[in-house]
C-alpha cells in the first residue's frame, strides 16, 4: 500500500491521581496538534470509568475534535508502556481524510439500524476495516458483532470493554450495554495482526464422541490417551505438571491462514478418559491441543509483528493494540514487557489501546490474543 503523507498522528499518556490532572499531562503530551486533527482515541483505566463523560468533553474542548472512540480497560496501552491499577489514560489524535473514516454509534442489537448518512457512506466508501468496542454484558454480541460486520462490510478489530464497575464506551457519545466504533475507508492505508500467543504441541485431531463441552474420544481413542501422548506423559504425575500451560484450540473451518480459537482446558476425568474444555463440541469437530507460557507468547507475537512489518513500505504512523487481560504483565512479567516488545520490532510510534476481556479480529472473539491495526 502507498502511504497518505497527509495522514498525521499524535500520542500522549499519563497516571495520576484523578481524572482532570491525568487528561490535562496527556493534553500536554499531545502537544501543538495539527490543524486539521479530525479524530481521538481515548482509552482509560477502570478507575476513571465514572469520570469517561468529564473526560470527553474536555478531550472535545481542549481539542477541537468532535469525534472520539475509546472504552475503558483494567489496563491500557501506549507506546512502549502499560498502565495498570492506577488512573491512567492513554489518548491519540488523527488527521485523516474528511471522508476517511466514520463513527459507528453504538448499537445493542440485530435491530439497530444504521443511520442513514452512514450508510451511504459505507456503500460510497466501502470501509475495509473497523475498530470496534464491545460489552461483555450483552447477551447477544456474537449475533451483534457478526451483523454489523455484514451490513457494513468491514474486517472489524477491538476488543470487550474490561472494568470492575461502569463499562462506558465512546462513539459520538458515552454508552454501555452495546458495541460501537469507527470505520476507515478502503482507500485509508492500514495493516492488521494477530497474536495467538500459543504454540501447537500435537497435530488437529477430530471429536468423534463428545457431550456439550465434553470431549471423550478423539480419532476413536480417549481423549485423555491423546492428550497425554501430544505432552509426551504417560502418568498421572507428568500430566499434573504439565496441563496448568495447556489450552485447547479449534481450528476456523474454510481459514486459509491457520486460524484458531483458544479454549480453556477445563479439567479431566482420569477413569472416564474423558476431557472438558471451555467451548461446546460436536462430533467431527477438529480440535488441537496447544501449549501457551511466556516463550511462547513471545514467540508468537514477534512472528506477527515481523508479518505486519513486512507488508508496510515504511515506518506506522499510529497504531491501535488490543491485548488480553491475561497477557501484559500476567504472561509477560513486569516492566511493561509486551508493548516493549511491539516497540521493539516496529519502531517508536504513536499508539493507544487497552487489555480487554476478549478480543475481536475478523469478525470473531477471541481470547489470549494480542489484536495489532497499523496506519501507514
Amino acid at each position: 500500500m502507498t502511504s497518505d503523507a497527509s495522514v498525521t498522528f499524535r500520542a500522549g499518556h499519563a497516571a495520576g491521581t484523578a481524572w482532570q490532572p491525568v487528561i490535562r499531562r496527556c493534553l500536554d503530551d499531545l502537544g501543538r496538534l495539527p490543524a486539521d486533527a479530525n479524530l481521538g482515541f481515548v482509552y482509560v483505566t477502570d478507575a476513571l470509568a465514572n469520570d469517561m463523560q468529564r473526560i470527553l468533553d474536555l478531550l472535545r474542548q481542549e481539542t477541537g475534535i468532535a469525534d472520539w472512540v475509546g472504552t475503558v480497560g483494567l489496563g491500557i496501552c501506549a507506546a512502549g508502556r502499560e498502565y495498570f491499577d492506577e488512573p491512567a489514560a492513554s489518548v491519540m489524535v488523527a488527521a485523516l481524510p474528511p471522508d476517511g473514516f466514520r463513527l459507528l454509534p453504538q448499537r445493542r442489537g440485530e435491530d439497530d439500524e444504521i443511520a442513514a448518512d452512514l450508510a451511504q457512506w459505507i456503500v460510497k466508501h466501502k470501509p475495509a476495516l473497523g475498530l470496534v468496542h464491545a460489552d461483555p454484558r450483552n447477551t447477544e454480541l456474537v449475533e451483534l458483532l457478526g451483523d454489523t460486520a455484514d451490513r457494513t462490510g468491514a474486517y472489524l478489530i477491538g476488543g470487550l470493554t474490561s472494568s470492575r464497575g461502569q463499562m462506558p464506551q465512546v462513539a459520538t457519545t458515552v454508552a454501555q450495554r452495546g458495541l460501537s466504533g469507527v470505520l476507515f475507508a478502503a482507500d485509508l492505508p492500514m495493516a492488521a495482526g494477530l497474536s495467538q500467543g500459543c504454540s501447537p504441541i500435537g497435530p488437529a485431531r477430530t471429536v468423534t464422541r463428545s457431550e456439550r463441552n465434553v470431549i471423550h474420544t478423539l480419532d476413536g481413542d480417549l481423549a485423555l490417551d491423546a492428550l497425554k501422548e501430544d505432552l509426551g506423559v504417560s502418568d498421572a504425575g507428568g500430566l499434573k505438571r504439565s496441563i496448568a500451560t495447556i489450552h485447547v484450540a479449534l481450528p476456523v473451518p474454510g481459514s486459509d491462514g491457520g486460524d484458531y480459537l483458544v479454549r480453556n482446558l477445563m479439567g479431566a476425568d482420569p477413569e472416564a478418559g474423558a476431557i472438558a474444555i471451555g467451548a461446546a463440541v460436536d462430533p467431527g469437530a477438529r480440535v488441537i491441543f496447544c501449549r501457551r507460557d511466556p516463550d511462547s507468547a513471545e514467540r508468537d507475537l514477534r512472528r506477527m509483528l515481523r508479518d505486519v512489518r513486512s507488508r508496510l513500505e515504511g515506518p506506522p504512523k499510529g497504531g491501535i493494540y488490543v491485548s488480553c487481560l491475561a497477557r501484559g504483565p500476567n504472561m509477560f512479567g513486569a516492566g511493561s514487557r509486551e508493548l516493549g516488545i511491539v516497540s521493539e520490532e516496529l519502531g517508536d510510534f504513536p499508539l493507544a489501546g487497552f487489555f480487554a476481556n476478549g478480543e475481536i479480529s475478523r469478525n470473531r472473539l477471541y481470547g489470549y490474543t494480542g489484536v495489532l491495526a497499523l496506519f501507514v
